[in-house]
């Protein structure tokens, strides 16, 4: 930890700042959302689908939205959209904790969704910027500020909702008014470029969203990264279905679940550096890219040798068996997304011209976002599919699959040269 701390400080005021901001922002929000779906069904007492209802506006709203928050933050700086979007989670998280009008709570929920599709582009797009030819390098140590707060916004979450769910809101309600005070005060402003010609007036905001979907090598470089998204997403539904499932509801269960995330954030928080620094050195973007979606295929084989295995029916075979190939399987998704991460927010920018980088960070996340909810559909149908047929390896074999295709799409698009920075237009020859 102390290398990575040596590291930070390397950096300008601003990478800093932005860093400790993701922290915060991840603890702030995982100290809530994992403890919303319970005050809503239980205190509240609201119906099932209402309690999916509402969770489902906060993850339509965010996922939506990206692209207008990118839009947003090109033409009018980052600085306003990190601002607006921390302000907007205030009110959105305070109002969750002291509303109990089901209108209410889908306001609020929306609220803080479109506080996340406004500061997450500008964020990255900002770090993008700040850090410069040390983009790879900027985004490892980001990643490992952004787990950290997803290890620790439970715990504390935990706590604070064993006093009492209002305070968790408040709380976390009061971190993000915190972080906009100190964007104010702090935050260098910085502007995206909006799209501006050297020619002549801005481009229209819908000539900006043609002109980026006619940019094929980024279509084809989101569309083959959808599947990392889904792979990584396992650790909060697969893994933990499958350590119930076999582990049990009781305590066991619940502690090898926690044992899932702590595995994941762990391993990123200790090693993600190392591991940058590594292949930075020893390979191209593209290579490190399909390496880490291979090693995310790969991180399924546990499970699905498990299958091959038979069951115990209890003591410490059982106990094993439910509990350390789920881990495995956290563990090595967790190296798959340390290897491509940088690289692949990296690449964003490069493909991008470095122009509207915002804007493509926010179409980036809403195809993405997209292909998580109909991976999780497609995940869920697969595992009740495997249960009722007695097929338990059907799911595990399914995400292998994903992780091969998606890693030779980006090899094919490495090696055909789709993933370099487009070439700057040839000056005109003069008459």
């Amino acid at each position: 930890m102390k290398g990575v701390i040596a590291q930070v400080r390397t950096y300008d005021r601003s990478v800093r700042l932005l860093m400790v901001n993701q922290f915060t922002i991840n603890l702030g929000f995982y100290m809530l959302m994992p403890y919303l779906a319970t005050h809503l069904a239980g205190p509240l007492g609201l119906a099932g689908w209402l309690v999916g209802l509402i969770l489902g506006v906060r993850n339509f709203s965010q996922q939506g939205m990206f692209l207008v928050g990118g839009t947003l933050a090109d033409r009018y700086g980052y600085k306003p959209m990190i601002i607006a979007g921390m302000a907007l989670r205030v009110v959105g998280f305070a109002t969750l904790g002291l509303v109990e009008s089901v209108p209410a709570l889908i306001a609020a929920s929306a609220a803080t969704g479109l506080a996340g599709a406004l500061f997450n582009p500008a964020t990255r797009a900002c770090l993008a910027a700040d850090a410069g030819e040390r983009r790879v390098e900027a985004f490892a140590l980001f990643n490992v500020f952004y787990q950290a707060g997803i290890l620790l916004g439970p715990l504390v979450g935990m706590v604070l909702t064993g006093v009492d769910f209002r305070v968790t809101c408040l709380t976390a309600a009061g971190i993000f008014a915190v972080l906009s005070l100190v964007q104010i005060r702090a935050l260098p402003a910085r502007r995206g470029d909006g799209g501006a010609r050297e020619d002549g007036p801005r481009a229209s905001v819908l000539a900006q969203w043609r002109g980026i979907l006619a940019n094929r090598p980024f279509v084809l470089f989101s569309l083959a990264m959808v599947g990392s998204y889904v792979m990584t997403f396992q650790v909060y539904l697969a893994l933990p279905l499958e350590v119930r499932r076999l582990g049990g509801e009781g305590r066991f269960g619940t502690a090898a679940v926690a044992v899932l995330f702590a595995v994941s954030g762990l391993s990123t928080i200790v090693l993600q550096t190392r591991v940058t620094a590594w292949c930075k050195a020893r390979m191209a973007p593209g290579r490190a890219l399909t390496w880490g979606l291979l090693t995310m295929g790969a991180a399924f084989v546990p499970l699905l040798v498990a299958t091959a295995a038979p069951t115990p029916r209890g003591g410490a075979g059982l106990w094993l068996l439910a509990a350390g190939p789920p881990a495995l399987s956290a563990l090595l998704l967790a190296l798959g997304t340390m290897i491509a991460y940088p690289f692949e927010m990296d690449t964003i920018v490069r493909l991008s011209g470095e122009r509207l980088v915002a804007t493509h960070y926010g179409l980036y996340n809403t195809v993405c976002g997209v292909g998580i909810t109909l991976g999780n559909l497609l995940t869920g149908a697969a595992l009740d599919t495997a249960r009722a047929a007695g097929m338990s390896a059907l799911p595990w074999l399914a995400l292998l699959a994903l992780g091969l295709v998606c890693a030779a799409a980006l090899h094919v698009l490495h090696r055909a040269g789709r993933l370099a920075p487009p070439r700057p237009a040839a000056p005109s020859a003069a008459v």
